[in-house]
C-alpha cells in the first residue's frame, strides 16, 4: 500500500481527467487565493503545477477574518469533453447562487469568468455528458443525498428539475459525486462516512445516467478506517482510464502522527491507486502504483516576471499587495499591525513534508515569518529593528514565546518542523515547530511549540499549514524564500 502522496501538502479533493497522454488534477483551496490549483502529469507519478482556475478578482470571492478559515472553494470536479475543459466548483462565499463553472481549452493559460447554476444549494458539484451530448450535474445535498439535473454548462441553466440520484449506503454524509461511462454501465462514486477517520469510498452502478443506481455488493470499496495504516481518512476518490485501457483512481487522505487521538498538520493530500474491474465492479488496488516519495525541496528569489502559482494568500489576491521591485525581489504592502493576531497580507506556500525548514531573507522592513492553519491557530517568528521575537497565537491566546536582539536588522528568519516521536511517550505531538533566525550559516531556535497547536484536529476545518511572509505595518522587501525538506545540515561553529 502506497504511503506516498503524489500531492504532499494541502491538496484535498482531488478531481482528475486525461486528454491523450496528459494527465490534468485540480484540487480545493478554501479561503486561499488564487482558487482551484491546476497540475499536468505523462505518468501519474510526477506532477507539475501549470496555474490555478481562479486567479482574477472577479473570479473568485474570498473572505478574510476568523470566520473566513474553511470557507471559500470547496471541492471541484475537472473534466474534459469535444476539446475543451470544464471545472465546477462551490464558492460557499456565493453559496446561495449554486456552483461555478468555468471552462477553458488550456488549463495553463486561464480561464472564463464564471457562470452560477442558480438552484443547486449543497456542495461537490460535477458534470457529465451522456451519449447524446447532454450535460448533467450531479451535486451533494445534505442528508438527503446525491441530487443531479440536466445543465446547460456555458450558461449555468438547468434544464430539468434537481431529482435524487442516490441516497448512499445510509453511512453519514453522502457527497463528492462523480459518473463515469464503461461499457454497458453508468458508475457513481461517492464519499461516505465524513472526511475524518470514517471516510470512505462507495459505489453505485446504473445503465442510466440518470439512475436508479444500484449499489456495490461489498461497499465500500476503500476505507482506512479502524486500522494502523499510517494514511486515514480515506475517500473523495475520481477514476480516470488509462491510454492502455487501464484504469487508475485519485483519493485524498492524511497522514496523522503524534500520541493518541493522533495529529495531522499538512492538511488532506492526494493519493493514487489501481482499480480492476471484477463482474463489470471496480476494485481498488492500494498498490498498483509505486510512488516515490515527492521533490518538495524550492528557493524563491523572485526575479521572473509575476509569481509561481504556488504561492497563495487567505482572503485576498496576492497581486494586490505584492509588486517586483527594480533591485530585486518583491515589494509586500504593509500588512497587520505588529500587535495584530489576524493576516492582512500573507503571502504563503503550503508546506508538504513531516520534517522541513523555511527561511525568509527581508532586508527591508519588518516582517513575520508565520506558520499557520488559520487565524486563530498560528506560530511566527516576528522582526522589528533588530529584535527578533517568538509568538504563538492558539485561540484566545496570544503570546510572546521569546525574544533575542540581533547585530543585523536584515537577519533572515527561519522555522524549523522536526520529528519529536517518543513511542514510550503518550504525549506526543505530531511535530515540533523550532521559531527562529539565521545567522553565520546557522540556525539559532528562540523556542520551540509542540506542533499540535497548530494542527487540524486542534483548529478544526479542512486545511492544513502554509507558512509564508507578512509585513507588518509599513512596506518590505522580500528577496528570497527557501523551503527545503528533509532539514538542512547546519555546519558546526568554527567550521
Amino acid at each position: 500500500m502506497s504511503v506516498n502522496p503524489i500531492l504532499p501538502g494541502f491538496y484535498p479533493d482531488p478531481s482528475i481527467c486525461r486528454v491523450e497522454d496528459t494527465y490534468y488534477l485540480a484540487t480545493s483551496s478554501f479561503e486561499y487565493f488564487p482558487g482551484v490549483p491546476i497540475f499536468r502529469s505523462s505518468d501519474l507519478l510526477e506532477w507539475e503545477q501549470c496555474g490555478n482556475a481562479l486567479d482574477r478578482p472577479e473570479q473568485l470571492k474570498v473572505t478574510r477574518g476568523p470566520e473566513a478559515g474553511s470557507t471559500g472553494i470547496y471541492a471541484p470536479t475537472l473534466r474534459h469533453h469535444d476539446g475543451v475543459f470544464w471545472l465546477v466548483t462551490t464558492n460557499m462565499a456565493d453559496y446561495a447562487k449554486g456552483h461555478i463553472i468555468v471552462h477553458t481549452t488550456d488549463p495553463a493559460k486561464g480561464w472564463s469568468d464564471p457562470v452560477h447554476t442558480l438552484g443547486t444549494v449543497g456542495i461537490d458539484p460535477d458534470l457529465a455528458w451522456d451519449e447524446a451530448g447532454n450535460c448533467y450535474l450531479s451535486w451533494a445535498q445534505g442528508a438527503s443525498g446525491i441530487q443531479q439535473a440536466a445543465v446547460d454548462p456555458l450558461t449555468g441553466r438547468l434544464l430539468s428539475e434537481p431529482q435524487l440520484l442516490w441516497g448512499g449506503t445510509g453511512m453519514a454524509h453522502p457527497e463528492a459525486p462523480h459518473l463515469y461511462r464503461r461499457g454497458g454501465w453508468w458508475y457513481l462514486v461517492i464519499a461516505e462516512g465524513g472526511t475524518e477517520r470514517g471516510h470512505c469510498v462507495s459505489v453505485a452502478r446504473s445503465r442510466s445516467i440518470t439512475g436508479p443506481f444500484e449499489p456495490h455488493p461489498t461497499n465500500p470499496v476503500l476505507s482506512h478506517r479502524s486500522t494502523g495504516h499510517v494514511v486515514q481518512n480515506t475517500g473523495h476518490a475520481d477514476l480516470v482510464e488509462l491510454p492502455d485501457g487501464r484504469w487508475a483512481m485519485t483519493y485524498l487522505g492524511v497522514r496523522p502522527r503524534g500520541s493518541t487521538p493522533q495529529f495531522h498538520v499538512n492538511g488532506r493530500e492526494t493519493f493514487l491507486a489501481g482499480i480492476e474491474w471484477a463482474d463489470d465492479w471496480p476494485v481498488v488496488i492500494e498498490d498498483a502504483f509505486e510512488v516515490p516519495p515527492q521533490p518538495t525541496t524550492f528557493s524563491d528569489d523572485f526575479t521572473a516576471p509575476g509569481l509561481h502559482p504556488r504561492w497563495v494568500s487567505p482572503g485576498i489576491a496576492p497581486s494586490t499587495f505584492v509588486r517586483h521591485d527594480d533591485t530585486g525581489g518583491i515589494v509586500l504592502t504593509g500588512g497587520r499591525a505588529p500587535e495584530s493576531r489576524e493576516a492582512v497580507h500573507l503571502l504563503a506556500v503550503r508546506t508538504r513534508d513531516a520534517e522541513w525548514q523555511a527561511e525568509a531573507s527581508v532586508p527591508k522592513g519588518d516582517v513575520a515569518l508565520v506558520v499557520r492553519i488559520d487565524d486563530g491557530h498560528w506560530v511566527a517568528v516576528e522582526r522589528t529593528g533588530n529584535t527578533v521575537t517568538a509568538r504563538a497565537v492558539i485561540g484566545p491566546c496570544d503570546q510572546k514565546l521569546a525574544s533575542a536582539t540581533v547585530r543585523d536588522s536584515d537577519v533572515p528568519l527561519a522555522i524549523r518542523a522536526s520529528d519529536t516521536s517518543d513511542p514510550f511517550s503518550l504525549h506526543n505531538g505530531p511535530d515540533r515547530l523550532e521559531l527562529g533566525f539565521q545567522e553565520d550559516g546557522r540556525f539559532h531556535s528562540l523556542t520551540h511549540v509542540d506542533g499540535r497547536y497548530v494542527s487540524t484536529e486542534v483548529a478544526g476545518g479542512f486545511t492544513g499549514r502554509v507558512v509564508g511572509v507578512e509585513a507588518l505595518g509599513a512596506d518590505a522587501l522580500l528577496t528570497r524564500f527557501a523551503y527545503t525538506a528533509p532539514l538542512p545540515h547546519d555546519p558546526q561553529p568554527g567550521a
